[in-house]
């Protein structure tokens, strides 16, 4: 898996918490990017650490499942990019975050909300050790790919409103999905 597959899963990752940031932003008045960038780091740290653990769980079960470890990497990925794409389908326009205006961030709710958004991810990080990927360099890729999306999520949030938030989650769930059926097929190759 190159560069670009892993930007692209970053990426894909990132769109539930880009969703969030939108509405993190929408609730400031005027932009704080202390605030900015505390979300972003929040975000894209628990985007980086959910694959690590799934990555450490995935290595210790390999032998177990590398004989059809592309169908399970397709299974994984499909079924996160599908349930984002159908979330995004049956969701409503309204946004569905907590408030985050002037006032000084709630650290625990924050939490939470990172926590909520990067559990698929956990689920990639087994994905990623079926593939032999190097975690370093993935979980990399990943964690400052959210922090740049969530960042600018924030500022798009405050500029513009929350009529990105169903259009991302639809790209996000199509570009698991398309990487999955990649895996799935090279894997049927070899």
């Amino acid at each position: 898996m190159g560069f670009i597959e892993l930007l692209l899963i970053g990426a894909g990752l990132a769109m539930d918490a880009f969703a969030v940031s939108l509405c993190k932003g929408l609730n400031m008045r005027k932009i704080n990017y202390r605030h900015t960038s505390v979300i972003a780091l929040f975000f894209g740290g628990f985007q980086a650490l959910m694959p690590l653990i799934g990555w450490f769980l995935g290595t210790r079960f390999l032998e177990y499942i590398e004989k059809f470890d592309h169908w399970v990497a397709f299974v994984l990925l499909a079924f996160i990019g599908g349930k984002m794409f159908l979330d995004a389908i049956k969701g409503g326009d309204e946004c569905e975050c907590c408030e985050c205006g002037e006032k000084s961030l709630n650290i625990g709710e924050l939490t939470l909300m990172a926590i909520a958004t990067s559990i698929d991810a956990l689920a990639v990080g087994i994905a990623l050790a079926c593939q032999k990927v190097n975690i370093g360099l993935a979980i990399s890729v990943i964690g400052i790919t959210t922090f740049i999306i969530c960042f600018a999520g924030v500022i798009i949030g405050n500029n513009f409103g929350a009529k990105y938030q169903k259009k991302a989650q639809i790209c996000g769930g199509l570009v698991l999905i398309g990487i999955g059926i990649k895996i799935l097929i090279e894997g049927l190759i070899k």
